[in-house]
């Protein structure tokens, strides 16, 4: 059999690209020169056909980007702009421009299209494109994350809509990079031509970039229902067995199924171990391994584009491996050293369960031999550190903040862009069961708007939900939240929503109804509701109290949110989401009331299966009992809402009307 042909694609003026002034930033020229002088060094330039970049033309770039982000792009680095393009580079998320920056952008782009058409048309058995600036990270109206054109996207609109004599109708893409791809995955996300694949840290959507769209259950919309497959890892650490249990029980047997015309590689290597961003330990040989699996599809047809990767050592070294795979250089086999997580067997059934409708392959069961001794990350230390290949330089991000390896991940880019939620300094007075529980410590750097319509508008009552105790009337104590810290800033709204009180009884009240609200809005209706500013972390505590019997130590060992960072997301699109509590919870749906200074306002009520039994008698409507209803006049009266007759007839009214 003939040695496989193996394009090379590199070219010395996409480090053009840099800081200006030389400022330090993990995304740097260096990056491309590593790994050339490492593969020169190895003899794989010798035996690789080797390319140099050629610029993108605007039409093509055109498939993915708009004309007024072709045209920023293509004037940035003009002497016109030499003034103002610093100020220029702030408004966006994580991004910088010099003099450079222009040329390596058309040329990052244009070089994904040259290799890509060379082994569409068979001229190359496969190759590997050492491109930058990064691409997948860039949006159809922006750049971001270091991306400034979306080189992959790019490339694989130019085979679809400019080469169709070539015969790929179907393109694979695969994003290993340890960022979700959100740049690409919203290019093709109603495309059934393009089956878009990203494995990568979401950390309950506190990993960059940050917010839902990497989410297990964006699964495309339209024509591409079923097309974008995300596998979210929900913290650090994931390396060669949890990439590989990913790629046997979610990739191959969709690839399969799907058998792709080619494969597109969103090549980043921050999932490497070493890296000063990523948090998480793929070995070289992972790497090759992981590429192995793929030239099983598509005749070998694959092309991997340079993405992410800032440790120049392991992006050197993963690089090295991928190009022996592709020259069909024997990989070490052999078991592993390790198992993958609890976690990753959870994210791969959570995958597979939401995907099973579209590919019948995922309605099987995972093999339990394969699921056997998993590891444990609480057995892991909290803070990960580089190992013998990590380089010894200390990365800075585009402000100049430092960047560790540490877990915590919203420090590694300064910019928090889920919707319009927005982050906070860390309040934390119980950094164990932070360290024991990760999402603690990510939700408690997330504000929102608690809205209460009941007795929590009574600022002592709600603060028994907080620090813990009761008041007056009470029956039970609450044992508070972990995170004990008052609320932020107090302030009232009404909202379009009716008021009325229900139920026989109550846990905490005992005899009487209490409040709910009815979760559709009703323009015609006005309710008052106090918001409290609190952390995201506070609200799930408040959540859990409210629904069930909790004390400090059983808050302290829940898992998982009730509410994350995807699920506000939802809500901000749904309104309204029915979360998993047991059947006799009376507040099991949570709503969205709107927006106060940008941060969704969030409250919990009945499910609207409750309105429709309130409706027909099964379940009764009934006056809240004399100590709740005091505590709601003391909290209307306190909030300047009412004087105590009025509030007193604001609250008699809501009970006495039909729904």
């Amino acid at each position: 059999m003939a040695a496989p042909t193996v394009g090379l694609l590199y070219d010395e003026r996409m480090c053009a690209h840099a800081t200006p002034d030389g400022e330090p930033h993990p995304e740097k020229p260096e990056r491309l020169r590593s790994i050339w002088r490492k593969l020169q060094l190895e003899g794989i330039t010798d035996r690789c056909v080797v390319m140099e970049a050629k610029e993108a033309e605007d039409k093509y770039i055109a498939y993915v980007h708009s004309q007024s982000h072709i045209k920023l792009i293509k004037v940035i680095s003009s002497k016109e702009l030499d003034s103002r393009r610093h100020r220029v580079a702030r408004k966006f998320n994580s991004i910088y421009f010099n003099k450079g920056s222009s040329e390596s952008a058309y040329l990052a782009a244009g070089s994904a299209i040259e290799v890509t058409e060379k082994v569409a048309k068979g001229e190359l058995s496969s190759a590997i494109a050492l491109v930058r600036p990064p691409g997948h990270h860039a949006e159809h109206n922006q750049p971001m994350g270091f991306c400034l054109f979306n080189n992959v996207a790019v490339a694989a609109n130019y085979l679809l809509n400019e080469r169709p004599e070539l015969g790929i109708g179907k393109i694979l893409i695969v994003d290993w990079d340890v960022h979700h791809g959100n740049g690409t995955q919203k290019t093709f996300y109603e495309d059934s031509r393009v089956l878009f694949f990203s494995v990568h840290r979401f950390d309950s959507g506190s990993f960059y970039p940050l917010g839902g769209d990497g989410a297990y259950c964006m699964i495309g919309e339209g024509p591409g229902q079923g097309y974008n497959i995300n596998v979210p890892w929900e913290h650090g650490r994931c390396g060669d067995a949890d990439y590989l249990a990913v790629w046997d029980h979610v990739l191959i047997p969709v690839a399969e199924s799907f058998n792709p015309n080619i494969i597109l590689v969103s090549a980043g290597f921050d999932a490497a171990a070493g890296d000063p961003l990523g948090g998480c330990s793929i070995t070289p040989r992972g790497y090759a391994l992981l590429l192995e699996k793929l030239k099983r599809f598509a005749q070998g047809k694959i092309v991997l584009l340079l993405e992410g990767g800032y440790n120049l050592k392991s992006i050197a070294n993963s690089v090295l491996a991928c190009a022996h795979a592709l020259l069909g250089d024997e990989c070490s086999s052999g078991k592993l050293d390790t198992k993958p997580f609890e976690s990753t067997w959870r994210v791969i059934q959570l995958v597979r369960d939401e995907l099973k409708n579209y590919w019948p392959v995922f309605s099987g069961k995972i093999p339990e031999e394969d699921m056997k001794n998993p590891r444990s990350i609480s057995n892991l230390k909290l803070h990960w550190s580089s190992d013998s290949e990590s380089d010894s330089e200390e990365a800075t991000g585009a402000g100049g903040e430092t960047l560790s390896g540490a877990d915590d991940a919203t420090s590694r880019l300064p910019e928090l862009n889920i919707a319009d939620v927005t982050s906070t300094s860390v309040t934390s007075s119980h950094e164990t069961s932070k360290a024991s529980v990760p999402w603690r410590s990510v939700l408690s750097k997330i504000d929102v708007w608690y809205a209460s319509y009941g007795s929590n508008m009574w600022l002592p009552r709600f603060l028994c939900y907080v620090s813990g105790g009761k008041i007056e009337g009470m029956n039970i104590q609450c044992c508070g939240s972990l995170d004990t810290s008052t609320p932020k800033v107090i302030n009232w709204r009404t909202v379009p929503h009716r008021l009325f009180f229900g139920g026989t009884s109550s846990r905490i009240w005992g005899k009487g109804g209490v409040a709910f609200l009815h979760p559709e809005k009703n323009e015609e209706e006005r309710a008052h509701v106090c918001i409290y500013k609190i952390t995201l972390e506070q609200f799930n505590d408040i959540l859990l109290q409210e629904n069930s019997t909790m004390d400090v130590s059983a808050l302290g060992k829940i898992s998982s949110p009730l509410i994350d960072l995807p699920v506000v997301d939802l809500l901000l699109k749904k309104k309204s989401l029915i979360v998993e509590l047991p059947k006799s919870s009376p507040y099991s749906n949570v709503v969205c009331l709107g927006m106060e200074d940008g941060i969704p306002i969030l409250t919990f009520t009945c499910k609207m299966s409750d309105i429709d039994s309130y409706k027909s008698g099964e379940l009764v409507l009934t006056p809240p009992a004399k100590e709740y209803a005091s505590t709601l006049i003391k909290g209307l009266v306190e909030g300047k809402q009412f004087t105590e007759d009025e509030a007193m007839d604001y609250i008699n009214a809501a009970s006495s009307r039909k729904l």
